[in-house]
Formats: structure tokens, sequence, C-alpha cells
């Protein structure tokens, strides 16, 4: 479809969170007539989501700003099974306690993005434990697993591809997707749910859903899936030097997460600017516009907005600062990443190599070695040449830091723990 008459799915459309679907002119039409309530779900897999969820999130904040009213799902049942989607093998099953834990480390972020309360288009948050764990089994059997043919869910590339690989499927892993679907069920009984939205590698799950809700005598469901982000030069996004980018602060911290969007390839400025900021778009395209270095000014833009969203303007603010007087004033910023180093280790000595490891600068001392012989690395600004060099309490600042960096844009400060 060209043109979408409904605001959400224009807005949607315009800024390149449409991969798939299931009927474009009903949902189109559903959208323009009523409010309407759509969710995504998050497992409670970590105690943060990262910032592939944050696409999800930032579609339901679109929701509530053209009229609507999201659901923030938290998968306190579903948790205790794991996805199996385009996996190797079983996730490690969690504890009720560290699921819990999880939720409350995932719920910081929506305070953030949604605006909950009672009014017509506020947000809502629910956990799929409440039905889910008081289900019986046999019954659910009769009830909802009846409505599922085998056959087609093989035809699904998320249990396909494994299956192809000759991997295990375990059957506790095969009812996710049955226990997906019966929770747009009981979205839609609960809380007049019509559409699920989620990354296209939930396509099959959520489709599940629709068809379910079908033969149980719902009204007409939905499905919406964003394309699964890449990087211009086709990696995946979301993973940095540090390992995963997480949204909370306690994980990753807004400079690393500013420096995270301020290093986005120039091919992916605009695309970024449009899905994961609230700029409009003829500012977005202003700045996409800029050519040569000026694109640099558009990466901070994209950098400084992100991180206001998930860590509030303030944080943002002084992680560009921080950035500005480090890498154009080249002095130590006090926030700055940090780690902190055992004191009598560092009265001993500690070789540069382990400390650029135990800073997140390498994954191996070999790593660290290459960094080194390739020029890459700098101890208080100082070329480092020797891999053998120890650091001790003589590089220590008057602060008591020693500010260590690989290349240009990124920094640590380490300090006696």
């Amino acid at each position: 479809m060209s043109a979408f008459k409904s605001d959400f799915l224009r807005v949607m459309s315009e800024r390149g969170f449409i991969h798939q679907i299931s009927d474009e002119t009903g949902l189109d039409q559903l959208f323009a007539k009523e409010t309407v309530t759509a969710y995504v779900g998050y497992d409670a897999t970590a105690t943060s989501l990262h910032i592939g969820n944050l696409i999800s999130a930032t579609m339901l904040y679109w929701m509530q700003e053209t009229g609507h009213r999201p659901i923030a799902l938290m998968g306190g049942g579903t948790s205790m099974i794991g996805d199996p989607s385009f996996r190797d093998d079983q996730r490690s099953l969690l504890t009720p306690e560290a699921i819990a834990t999880n939720i409350e480390g995932i719920k910081r972020i929506f305070g953030r993005i949604l605006r909950f309360g009672d009014g017509a288009n506020d947000a809502i948050m629910v956990n799929n434990a409440d039905w889910l764990m008081k289900l019986n089994y046999v019954e659910f059997l009769r009830d909802v697993g009846r409505h599922f043919s085998v056959n087609r869910m093989l035809t699904f590339d998320s249990v396909k591809l494994r299956l192809d690989r000759e991997q295990s499927l375990s059957f506790l892993e095969f009812n996710y997707m049955i226990l997906q679907g019966y929770d747009f069920v009981e979205l839609s009984r609960r809380l007049d749910c019509r559409l699920q939205m989620g990354g296209s590698d939930q396509w099959g799950n959520i489709i599940n859903g629709v068809d379910l809700g079908h033969r149980m005598g719902t009204p007409q469901l939905y499905a919406l899936t964003t394309p699964l982000l890449t990087t211009s030069s086709g990696a995946k996004m979301g993973k940095s030097a540090k390992g995963a980018v997480w949204l909370n602060g306690d994980l990753f911290s807004p400079y690393d997460f500013w420096q995270y969007w301020r290093n986005t390839e120039d091919a992916d400025v605009e695309r970024f600017l449009k899905i994961f900021t609230r700029l409009p778009l003829s500012e977005i395209a202003r700045l996409a516009a800029l050519g040569g270095s000026e694109i640099n000014e558009a990466k901070k833009v994209l950098a400084t907005e992100t991180t206001a969203i998930v860590h509030g303007r303030e944080a943002a603010l002084a992680a560009e600062e921080t950035a500005r007087k480090t890498f154009e004033e080249g002095v130590t910023a006090s926030s700055l990443p940090t780690v902190g180093v055992d004191g009598a280790a560092l009265e001993a000595g500690i070789g540069i190599l382990s400390l650029l490891v135990t800073a997140g600068l390498a994954g191996s001392n070999g790593e660290a070695r290459r960094h080194i012989q390739g020029g890459a690395v700098r101890l208080n600004d100082q070329p480092i040449s020797d891999d053998r060099r120890m650091v001790t309490p003589r590089d220590l600042s008057p602060e008591n830091v020693a500010k260590l960096s690989l290349g240009k844009k990124k920094h640590v400060l380490v300090r006696p723990a």
C-alpha cells in the first residue's frame, strides 16, 4: 500500500518501521476509525532490554502519540520456557526469582518512553504469568492446543532452520509459540487488544496468534513486524566492544551509549534518525543532507537525541559534553566509563595487555597486543608501543585515575578499587 489513511501507519511507513502487515487495508481502516490497542511482548531474559528492543518500544511510543493505547507485555510466564526462534540451542532455564528481578530492571526503561495511567490511550503494563501460570494443562490442550497444526508449525523459519541443521528442538521450546499465540487471545479478551507488533523474526509466532484468535472467536486480530536492523555494512546492530548495547545505565553507561550512536556509519545516519529519534522528518532530511565532515554533526544529534530518550536529557547532554572535552580539548573527563582495579595489584604493576582486557577495550591479550602493534593504544594520551609495559600508581593523575584509550573514540578511566 502506497499511502495509509491512519496517522499511526503513515508514521510507521514514513519512518521505516514496516516489514510485514497481515492485512494492510483492514488494519489501516481500524486505526483510522477507532482507538486501537496493540502490544509488544518482552521476555525477561536479562535485567535490561537492548537496542534491538528499542525499535518496538518506539513503535509503542508512536502509537500513543497518534492517539492509541500501547501495551508492554512482560513475559513472566513465557520466560520460564524461552523463545527458541533462530537459536542454535535451548536457552538456560531461569528461576521465577530471576525472572522477577529481570522484569523490575526492564520496567525502568518504559517509564521514560511511555506515559502510563488510566486514560483512554495511557500505556498499560501486564505480565503473562497472570494467566499462563494458572492454566490447567489438559484443559489447555483441549481448548487451545487442538487449533495448532504441527505440520504448519514445522514450516516456520524459526523452527525449520533449527531442524535443517539437525539441532534438537525440545518439546518445551515447541510449546513457546503456542503460549505466545494464546497471549494474543487473552489480551484481546481482557483489553480488546487487536494488534501484535515485533521484529520480523517473530512473524510466524504472531501469525499463530492471529489464526488462533480467529478459531477461538475473537474479533479480527492483526500482525505488524519491523525489519531486523543491520548496519549498511551488513553487521547486526546492538553489539559493541563491550558486548550488548543495553538500555539500562548500570549495564551500559550513558556515555558509552552516546558513543555507540556517535560511531554510526555515514550511510545509516538518516535511517537511524527516523527510527530512533522523535525529530520531525523535515529536520532529519536537513541533517541527512549534510556532506563531508559535517555529517559528524548529524551523528552527534542522533547520539544526543537517542540517549535523551533512554537516559534522560540531562544525561545525554552530559555525555555530549564529556565527548567534546575528551576529543576537542584532550582533557580527562570524570564522567568517562570507569573500571576499578585491585590497589595491591596496581602497586605491583599491571601489564598493559591485561589492563586493556579488564577495561573492555580488547577481548584477549592477543587482540590487545595487536592494538598496541597497530599504534592504537594510549595511556594518558601518550602512545604505547611496548606490549610489556606495566601500569603502576605512578601513572595515576592527581585525581587518582589513568586514562586508557583505544583509537580516537574509546576511552576508559582506570582507578584503584
